[in-house]
C-alpha cells in the first residue's frame, strides 16, 4: 500500500479572524441558529446571523450559542432535580401466570373450543 504524506496545517493560518466565512462555517451558523431557536427566550443571543461576515464573528456567535445551550440545559436539569421520579408501578401478576405480550386477554371458550 502506498503511504500518502499529509502535511500538518500551519497553526497561525488555520484560523484567521478577519477572513470571510466560507460555506462550511455558514452551514454551521445556520445549524446553530436552528438549535438556538428552540431555546427559551432568556437564553437566546439575539444575533442577526446574516450580519456575520468574518471567521472571528462566526467564532464569537458559535461560542455564545454553545454557552447558551449549556446554560439552558443546566437550568432545566436544576428545575427537574436530581434522579428519576417513578410515578407508578405496574401491578404484579399472581405467581405462575405470565402477562400476555400484547396485553389483550384471551377469550374464554367452552367445551371443544366453542365460544360461549
Amino acid at each position: 500500500m502506498t503511504l500518502i504524506h499529509v502535511p500538518k496545517p500551519d497553526v497561525k493560518s488555520a484560523m484567521n479572524p478577519d477572513r470571510p466565512v466560507n460555506a462550511l462555517l455558514k452551514a454551521q451558523i445556520r445549524h446553530l441558529h436552528d438549535a438556538e431557536r428552540n431555546l427559551p427566550l432568556r437564553h437566546r443571543t439575539d444575533i442577526y446571523i446574516n450580519a456575520i461576515k468574518t471567521e472571528g464573528e462566526a467564532a464569537k456567535y458559535m461560542r455564545q450559542v454553545t454557552e447558551a445551550i449549556h446554560a439552558a440545559h443546566e437550568a432545566a436539569a436544576a428545575k427537574r432535580g436530581r434522579g428519576i421520579a417513578i410515578a407508578a408501578a405496574a401491578d404484579e401478576e399472581p405467581p405462575g401466570k405470565a402477562p400476555r405480550a400484547n396485553g389483550i386477554k384471551k377469550k374464554r371458550t367452552g367445551k371443544r373450543g366453542r365460544k360461549t
